[in-house]
């Protein structure tokens, strides 16, 4: 018997080939696209789950409330991991990176440095702890001792080729020699560490031994034994406040109590995160590389769910819309004695043909789409065609869909009563209006909801690209690794100043655009040991141009100047700072503050000017208070440059960086590439929402295409009649198109206040964001009747148009 499905089904599918292709091209649409999804999901939930024991270990962090700041930090202070170790008897073990940022590395015997992007600090325990093993090397010896390093694959080979690294000597930043110890394997790139290549001994870092619980550096990472529980340590890291960390630094503020410290609004908590929630539920400070979000993992989730619903909706409404010319066949089945489960298992035997052959083409689009996916989504995904579990869920999910999209129009076809279809009297006899109008509704509400969502994803990125920043990122290109230069930096600053496309330029680690970061608690000259006083700031060190050559807006004092000596002991601090304070910018100005707190004899720094608030982290945070100081340290060189071709400033740069710095790389980038790879995340998920936003308008498009199909034929008798009395093509198109209007609009007044609830809770994760506009939903609702009228004018004008006697003579 179900040899006998198969036939009968490949016939009727093989008769009606234009809307077998429309029901297979839809619900491949929707495999593909949700298969695509998965692939990003599953992903992302993989981070970091490749280590051994990944599920017994957790980092650290710290939530401050201090000195007019509220933050939170995944990083603790250096004595943490020891001390967690020695405190808790569930921590089977402890250990802290210290990231370190990238590093220019060369072997002992050339001058030629080559780059690396990331290096840490990391205690011996690293092995351990994720299960890391070395490809050379002896892993119980290898960063035990100071200035020992262990380099990835990828990196050794790119200093020693294929000959052996280890005992090998490097040369960091041109001053501090180094030992390798040992070569591990590439980390993956959905690990945390997947941009670290060298990892150096914590055994000489000397800050790592202080213990100094007023200074949060270290990531710190504990794994726990088997039959331990991550809650019971929650209550006592709490009471770290007490018994660690106000002890720790009374020396700074003495006489300081816990309860003080609380009563003065002040808090620090400490917690733990397990490590593989880290990437997508952590946006904290100083985390060691950039994370995702569980809510765009959301979103995709549901855009997923949406665009198999849809697949299905759509297959449901191009069924019914056919069924028509099936209910004659129905009538005679069932006058020759079929009942009703026997239909019922043809038609689910036709859908889940259909469905199939959707999951084969479905498959096929998905690895011709999947490399433009991963650039899209800046991943390294692909099937993963060795695994049975993936195949099988994938047969599951095929079968699922079609069970579930071919179910109705089974179940609606086998009602059909054979003495009234076989009179022709359908247009009664089939019914089912009602559901196939509320799935038109739901497709329709979803696609409005995905217009608007767009819509303010897309509005959100351009108020970050137009919005006034404070700084000026445009035309200014930034060479990093100025250090290596040596004692003639300033030399390489006053010679490309001379340069013509040159505006300005100035020395600095720290720039608006992501770099450098440090901050220290400022305290008054009046109560300088008083915590309520205590002023939390950035603090960065810059020369003489930098304001000029960042564009900041002086509200009040001046910049700072060669001819005033004293400005070596001077600050410029932000708006921010200043409502700290509590003062007016001009009562601000002479205002002394040391960020020495406790010390014999501190240095006190004198405001002498106030900066205009501008944006140096993403807009889903507040502008910290900050403070500018002179200092001859620097990393990188701001060029500001003339607008124009720019290849010809960075190949004069580069020849005087060649005279200057001969056999050190010359790197740089432009300060507005560096602003827009900040919101790389929210470019991502809106190219992703538009595409996928397309992908469902045009798989509802198909539904109603269909369900058009369906009205004009269930209606040929009354559009016969209709013209026969007088009735034009365009009052018959109208009367035809009304009824979907209807129903797009009902699925516009469902679809707006979801799309606005949805889009306000995801802009609430910025600080600075825009307020959503009456525009956005009445061009939603636009769209969505636009492309509706499209979609059923084809099929409308098409009956209209019909020679009336031809349409008389059908019924």
């Amino acid at each position: 018997m179900f040899k006998n499905h198969i036939k009968i089904a490949w016939r009727s599918l093989k008769k009606q080939p234009f809307f077998t292709f429309l029901n297979t091209f839809g619900l491949a649409i929707g495999i593909a696209g949700g298969l695509l999804i998965g692939l990003y999901i599953h992903d992302e939930f993989s981070y970091d789950t490749m280590f051994v024991d990944a599920d017994r270990i957790h980092r650290v962090h710290a939530d401050i409330k201090f000195g007019g700041e509220d933050r939170k930090f995944a990083v603790t202070p250096a004595p943490m991991a020891e001390t967690v170790e020695n405190d808790f008897s569930e921590v089977e073990l402890a250990m802290r990176f210290r990231t370190r940022g990238s590093m220019l590395l060369r072997r002992s015997d050339t001058e030629v440095n080559i780059k690396e992007l990331q290096s840490t600090f990391v205690d011996s325990t690293f092995f351990r702890m994720f299960g890391i093993e070395l490809l050379s090397g002896d892993v119980k010896t290898a960063l035990t001792q100071p200035n020992t390093m262990v380099l990835t694959k990828n990196a050794a080979e790119k200093h020693f080729g294929a000959n052996d690294a280890v005992g090998q000597n490097m040369v960091l930043n041109n001053t501090e020699t180094y030992t390798i110890t040992g070569v591990i394997n590439d980390l993956p790139k959905n690990s945390f560490l997947r941009e670290h290549s060298v990892f150096l001994a914590m055994a000489g870092y000397e800050d790592s031994r202080i213990v100094n619980w007023g200074s949060n550096n270290y990531q710190t990472y504990i794994k726990l034994i088997p039959s331990a529980s991550i809650k019971d340590l929650q209550e006592p890291l709490r009471n770290f406040l007490g018994k660690y960390v106000i002890p720790g630094v009374q020396q700074f503020m003495p006489g300081i109590t816990e309860e003080q410290f609380k009563a003065a609004g002040n808090h620090l908590i400490y917690s733990t995160m397990p490590m593989t929630d880290i990437h997508l539920r952590s946006d904290r400070v100083a985390e060691i590389s950039s994370n995702n979000n569980i809510q765009s993992i959301y979103i995709l989730s549901f855009i997923a769910i949406f665009l198999l619903v849809l697949a299905c909706v759509n297959f449901m409404n191009l069924s019914t819309a056919h069924s028509l010319k099936r209910a004659k066949e129905v009538g005679i089945r069932k006058t020759l004695g079929s009942n009703k489960s026997e239909l019922i298992r043809q038609f689910l035997v036709e859908s889940g043909l259909v469905s199939f052959a959707s999951l084969l083409l479905a498959i096929v689009l998905a690895i011709l789409l999947l490399p433009l996916f991963n650039d899209l989504a800046d991943k390294d995904m692909y099937i993963p065609y060795a695994n049975p579990f993936f195949w099988l869920i994938l047969l599951l999910a095929g079968g699922m869909l079609g069970l579930l999209s071919g179910s109705y129009p089974a179940f609606f076809m086998s009602r059909f009563i054979p003495v009234k279809v076989l009179k022709g009297s359908n247009s009664h006899s089939l019914g089912g209006g009602k559901v196939r109008n509320a799935l038109v509704i739901f497709q329709f509400a979803i696609s409005v909801f995905l217009i608007i969502g767009t819509l303010v994803v897309y509005q959100q990125l351009n108020y970050i690209q137009n919005k006034d920043l404070g700084f000026s990122k445009d035309q200014v290109l930034i060479v990093n690794d100025v250090f290596s230069i040596g004692d003639q930096v300033a030399s390489f600053k006053e010679e490309v100043k001379k340069l013509g496309y040159v505006k300005d330029a100035t020395l600095s680690s720290y720039f608006p655009t992501p770099s450098n970061r440090s901050d220290s608690t400022f305290a008054p000259e009046e109560g300088a040991t008083d915590q309520e006083n205590a002023l939390s700031m950035q603090r960065w060190g810059v020369d003489h141009d930098y304001v000029s050559t960042m564009g900041f807006e002086i509200i009040a004092g001046r910049d700072f100047n060669r001819d005033f000596k004293n400005d070596s002991t001077s600050i410029i601090v932000n708006e921010s700072a200043i409502a700290v304070i509590g003062v007016s910018p001009e009562e601000a100005l002479g205002k002394r503050y040391t960020p020495d707190m406790g010390e014999e004899n501190p240095e006190y720094l004198t405001i002498i000017g106030v900066v205009k608030d501008f944006h140096f982290s993403p807009f889903r945070e507040d502008i910290e208070s900050l403070s500018l100081h002179l200092s001859d340290r620097s990393y990188a060189l701001a060029i500001k440059l003339e607008a124009g071709d720019f290849s010809n400033a960075i190949i004069g740069i580069e020849n005087i960086w060649n005279q200057l710095a001969p056999g050190q790389p010359f790197d740089y980038y432009f300060m507005e590439d560096s602003f827009n790879d900040t919101y790389q995340s929210e470019q991502r998920l809106g190219r992703i929402f538009f595409i996928f936003t397309t992908l469902s308008i045009l798989i509802a498009c198909l539904g109603l295409f269909g369900l058009a199909a369906f009205n004009a034929e269930k209606r040929t008798k009354e559009i016969g009649v209709r013209k026969v009395l007088g009735a034009t093509v365009g009052q018959i198109t109208y009367k035809l198109s009304a009824d979907f209007l209807k129903l797009v609009g009902v699925a516009i007044i469902i679809s707006l206040p979801i799309g606005w609830y949805a889009m306000n809770k995801w802009l609430e994760d910025f600080s600075y964001r825009i307020e959503i506009g009456w525009w956005v939903f009445v061009l939603a609702a636009f769209l969505a009747v636009l492309i509706s009228i499209i979609t059923v004018s084809y099929q409308s004008i098409k009956a209209a148009i019909v020679n009336p006697v031809k349409s008389l003579r059908t019924e």
